[in-house]
């Protein structure tokens, strides 16, 4: 049997860029992407910290130390320009797994530079 857990999250980063007239999807700076151990096109959760939104979709990588947070889509219908975000993704584990993962949370300044990352076991 496999469990979905809490795989990796960038906190607090804030929308820089909305983008309506894009096909969808969340365009995220590639170091954070990196550093919270997202792939491209890998399926997220965004939750939308000023609004209470959230939402699913898929990242997309953006340019390396810029900084960007782009909604694209109807996504960009979710947030705007300031809107502080947390993009969650999700991992399938079975038990035997469980003893040696850890979960990571990459927490963000406000010009959505890496400040700090976080692992936690989850035994």
């Amino acid at each position: 049997m496999e469990r979905i857990f809490f795989k990796s999250k960038i906190h607090r980063a804030t929308v820089t860029e909305a983008n309506l007239n894009y096909e969808g999807s969340i365009t995220i700076d590639s170091d954070l992407m990196i550093a919270a151990d997202i792939l491209p096109y890998e399926k997220v959760d965004v939750v939308n910290i000023s609004t209470g939104d959230r939402f699913t979709t898929y990242a997309l990588l953006g340019k390396k130390g810029s900084g960007e947070i782009c909604l694209n889509g109807g996504a960009a219908r979710l947030g705007h320009v300031g809107d502080l975000l947390i993009i969650i993704s999700y991992v399938h584990l079975e038990k035997k797994e469980l003893d040696t993962f850890s979960t990571k949370a990459v927490l963000v300044d406000e010009h959505n530079h890496v400040q700090s990352i976080q692992t936690q076991s989850i035994k």
